[in-house]
C-alpha cells in the first residue's frame, strides 16, 4: 500500500448506491476525497448511478472494482448479506474498508473479518456514524470527567414508523438479505454502540423480549425505494410471512453494576428516526434526543437543569473536533458522515496504523454482532444470556 497517499491521489470505490451509499459519497466530497468508481448489482445500474452521482468509473462487477489499482479504499453500502464476502475480498485485495453496519450476518463472519483486517494491517471501519454528533461526544466527555458521577442507569430507545403499515416493505424484512434480526440489528445496534462509546462500559448480560406485529406483510411485486412512503394498488402486493422483529425491549446489565433498558421499534407512529438516551449518575444526569441533536439536557437535583446548545465555544476540547460551524448553526445527520470519514481518512493518510483509531472499527462491529446474537438468543429462550 502506498504510504504517501494524499487527498489528491487516494482513490475510493463504493459498492451499493441505494439509500446510504450517496450519503457516503457526499461526505467524502465534503472532505475533499475522490470517489472514482462504483459497483452495483448490475453493470447497467452501475452506469446509471455513476452518471447520476457524477462518478467517473462504473464497474461491471465488484471484482472489477477491486482489480483497479487506482482504488485504495472500498466503502460497502450494500445489503447486509454482502458485507462479509465483499469486506473479505477487499481486505485480501489489499484495500482499506469502510463497511456499513452490521459488519456481517453472524459472529463467525465478523470475527474472521476483524482478525483478517488486523493481520493485513489495513484500516477498517464500521459506520456507526452517530458517535460523531458533537453533543454525543460532549456527553462522553462529561462521563469521562466524572461530571455525572458514578453511573447508575442507562436507558433509552430508538423509534421509527417506516414499518408501521402491513404494506410497508424493504429488503431488510427478508432474513436472507438482512439477517435473522431486523429492528435490533438495523437501529438497536446504533444505540448499543453509542452507549458503549459514551459510558466506556461493556454489557455483561441481556434479557430480551420481541414482538412481530405484522406476521404477514404485503410485499410489492415491483421494486420500491427505502423511506419513500409509497402506496401501491392491492393487486401489486404479495402476502409474505415475516420472521423478524418489529419491536424489542432489552434489559441490560453493564459492567460496574450499571443497569439499563432499551426499547427498539420500527412501528411507532410519528417517530421518524428518534434515538434517545438518558444516563443517570450519582451527581447528575445527561440526555440526548437524535431528533433534536443540537441540544443536550443536563439534569441536576439541587440546582436548575440545563440545556447545552451545540457551540464550539461551550463544549469540551474533544467534542469540538466534530463541530464545523459556529454556535446557532445547526449540524445534523449528513454532518456525522462527514466527521466520521474525516477521522477515517486522516488515519489512512497519516499512515501510522499502530495508533488507536478514533472511530469504530471491525472489532467494534464484531462486539455488536456478539450483542445481537445474545439478544436474539435471549428472546428465543426467555432467559438472561451472558456476553462472551
Amino acid at each position: 500500500m502506498n504510504e504517501k497517499l494524499t487527498k489528491q491521489t487516494i482513490g475510493v470505490g463504493v459498492a451499493g448506491t441505494g439509500f446510504i451509499g450517496p450519503a457516503h459519497i457526499e461526505a467524502l466530497a465534503r472532505i475533499g476525497v475522490r470517489v472514482i468508481g462504483l459497483a452495483e448489482n448490475t453493470a447497467e445500474n452501475a452506469k446509471l448511478k455513476a452518471a447520476e452521482l457524477g462518478i467517473p468509473r462504473a464497474y461491471d462487477t465488484f471484482e472489477d472494482m477491486l482489480a483497479d489499482d487506482d482504488i485504495q479504499v472500498v466503502h460497502l453500502t450494500t445489503p447486509n448479506v454482502l458485507h462479509f464476502p465483499y469486506a473479505k475480498a477487499a481486505l485480501l485485495a489489499g484495500k482499506h474498508v469502510v463497511c456499513e453496519k452490521p459488519l456481517a450476518m453472524n459472529t463467525t463472519e465478523s470475527g474472521e473479518l476483524a482478525k483478517l483486517a488486523a493481520e493485513k494491517k489495513l484500516v477498517n471501519a464500521v459506520n456507526y456514524n452517530l458517535r460523531m454528533y458533537p453533543l454525543v461526544q460532549q456527553a462522553r466527555s462529561m462521563v469521562q470527567k466524572g461530571d455525572i458521577g458514578n453511573l447508575f442507569i442507562v436507558q433509552g430507545s430508538y423509534l421509527q414508523d417506516w414499518m408501521l403499515l402491513e404494506t410497508d416493505w424493504n429488503w431488510r424484512l427478508d432474513p436472507a438479505l438482512g439477517g435473522t434480526l431486523r429492528a435490533v440489528s438495523d437501529i438497536g445496534s446504533h444505540w448499543l454502540d453509542l452507549m458503549t462509546f459514551v459510558t466506556g462500559l461493556k454489557i455483561k448480560e441481556v434479557y430480551a423480549d420481541f414482538k412481530i406485529f405484522h406476521p404477514t406483510r404485503k410485499k410489492p411485486s415491483k421494486p420500491v425505494e427505502t423511506f419513500t412512503g409509497k402506496m401501491l394498488k392491492p393487486e401489486d402486493y404479495i402476502d409474505q410471512e415475516i420472521h423478524t422483529e418489529d419491536y424489542a425491549t432489552i434489559l441490560l446489565h453493564y459492567e460496574n453494576g450499571v443497569h439499563g433498558v432499551l426499547t427498539v421499534s420500527q412501528v411507532s407512529s410519528g417517530r421518524k428516526n428518534r434515538l434517545f438516551f438518558e444516563i443517570n449518575g450519582s451527581k447528575s444526569s445527561v440526555a440526548w434526543d437524535g431528533e433534536r441533536p443540537n441540544e443536550l439536557w443536563v439534569g441536576n437535583r439541587e440546582t436548575p437543569n440545563q440545556i447545552l446548545i451545540k457551540d464550539p465555544a461551550l463544549v469540551d476540547e474533544k467534542p469540538r473536533e466534530t463541530i464545523s460551524y459556529p454556535g446557532g448553526h445547526a449540524e445534523g445527520f449528513p454532518d456525522t458522515f462527514k466527521q466520521m470519514q474525516k477521522k477515517v481518512y486522516e488515519y489512512i493518510l497519516n499512515g501510522d496504523y499502530d495508533q488507536t483509531p478514533d472511530f469504530p472499527t471491525f472489532a467494534d462491529g464484531h462486539y455488536e454482532m456478539q450483542l445481537c446474537e445474545a439478544i436474539e438468543k435471549s428472546a428465543k429462550e426467555k432467559t438472561w444470556v451472558k456476553i462472551n
